[in-house]
């Protein structure tokens, strides 16, 4: 197994193309690319159509996958604001590679399949047996199927294979992003593939957040509004929180607020990166209600929680250090994708190439590409989720009895 990554900050799309597929064939020695992983920065939206048919030129053989973004990820540099085209390439001997495309009806189908029948609907969807170990990458449109809804599906067909990918991001609409998978052009649905044989996908998921206040239930709720926690009001509560908090946390509540909910509820003990990080929405000063960007129910465990650029940094290294030292010897990383959140980056950090720095740091010269997403995928605790504000790191290795995910 051989892995290469690089990007293209040239404006020209073919032009650039062309030199992130010389260099990466390059960097392969001569070993023909089995898999290519591309993501285009919005500058090259309006050569999406010409993708395919240039990349088979430009790397025969090699089935493609990939999507637009607003900003990208390759060799380990984060290219954001300006033209950008990232490009990872893998030979991988032995092992099968099964793509796939699917719209919202596809998933309506699956879910609609009579009890016990849903399994034959997910093989003829994906390509897998139902319970059957494979790695996943997944690609979504924001605007055409619910990336939740269909983790949630893969997780219930196929629950001890793991999963990693992102929503697209760069179109402000729908039909503007685009979805890659071989020779085709897609602007909605998801496009994905699972890799069968000699390769793991192990993952690492850094949400950055930390916990304030206590840990709280939720004793009265309506779909996605928050009406009650422990009694009371929302808002009280926010207002003792903040009546509390230093003042560079109040400063943090002008922007950075946000509601961790529970993910196992069979959970007695909470610490960071226990709970599920979503939006605050809105409050609605009559009622004292907060709507959250989930829906709740009554009994979930919730807690407030504040992201900053230290405890984002902080809980990447921990992560990023944990993977490393539970790893046996010999079980190197080949390659990695990494999924970062547009609200990270330069954005979050004052400077470029902070999540890509960590990482190296930690792991080595690893080929790492990706972009910068409208959401996360990656496992926490062995279920998946869709996330915000992380960076979901899927990293390829040959099999052995290293750590599956942190």
């Amino acid at each position: 197994m051989r892995w290469a990554s690089t990007v293209s900050e040239e404006p020209r799309f073919e032009v650039a193309l062309a030199e992130a597929a010389e260099t990466v064939r390059g960097r392969l020695g001569g070993d023909r690319p089995d898999l290519a992983v591309v993501f285009l920065s919005e500058h090259h939206r309006s050569s999406h159509a010409r993708l395919g048919d240039l990349a088979r030129r430009e790397l025969p053989g090699a089935l493609l996958i990939g999507c637009s973004a607003k900003s990208v990820i390759g060799g380990g540099r984060e290219v954001e604001g300006r033209p950008g085209l990232s490009l990872t390439v893998s030979s991988l001997p032995g092992v099968e590679l099964r793509p796939f495309h699917l719209e919202l009806d596809d998933l309506e189908r699956l879910g609609a399949s009579p009890a016990g029948h849903e399994g034959s609907a997910g093989a003829e969807l994906f390509g897998a047996s139902p319970g059957e170990r494979r790695p996943f990458i997944l690609l979504s449109d924001p605007f055409s199927i619910d990336a939740e809804r269909l983790v949630r599906a893969l997780d219930r067909l196929f629950p001890g294979s793991r999963k990693v990918g992102g929503v697209a991001s760069g179109g402000r609409q729908p039909g503007e992003n685009v979805l890659l998978l071989g020779d085709r052009v897609h602007r909605s649905g998801a496009v994905g593939l699972t890799l069968g044989g000699p390769i793991e996908l192990d993952t690492i998921v850094a949400q950055g957040c930390r916990p304030i206040g206590a840990p709280m239930f939720v004793t009265r709720c309506r779909g996605n509004l928050l009406q009650e926690v422990d009694g009371r009001r929302p808002v009280e509560v926010l207002q003792e929180l903040y009546g509390e908090a230093s003042p560079r946390d109040q400063e943090l509540f002008r922007s950075s607020l946000f509601l961790g909910i529970e993910m196992r509820e069979s959970q007695s003990e909470y610490q960071q990166g226990d709970f599920l990080v979503r939006n605050l929405l809105g409050v609605d000063e009559e009622s004292g209600a907060v709507a959250i960007g989930a829906l709740l129910h009554p009994a979930q465990v919730v807690q407030f929680h504040l992201r900053d650029a230290e405890t984002s940094a902080q809980d990447l290294e921990r992560r990023l250090a944990s993977y490393r030292e539970a790893a046996p010897a010999g079980a190197l990383p080949e390659g990695a994708l990494l999924f970062s959140c547009l609200g990270r980056g330069e954005h979050l950090y004052g400077r470029p190439d902070h999540d890509s720095e960590a990482f190296r740091r930690h792991l080595g010269e690893v080929p790492l590409g990706g972009f910068f997403c409208n959401g996360e995928i990656g496992p926490v605790q062995g279920t998946t989720f869709l996330h915000g504000y992380t960076s979901a790191f899927g990293i390829f290795r040959a099999p052995s009895r290293a750590p599956s995910s942190a």
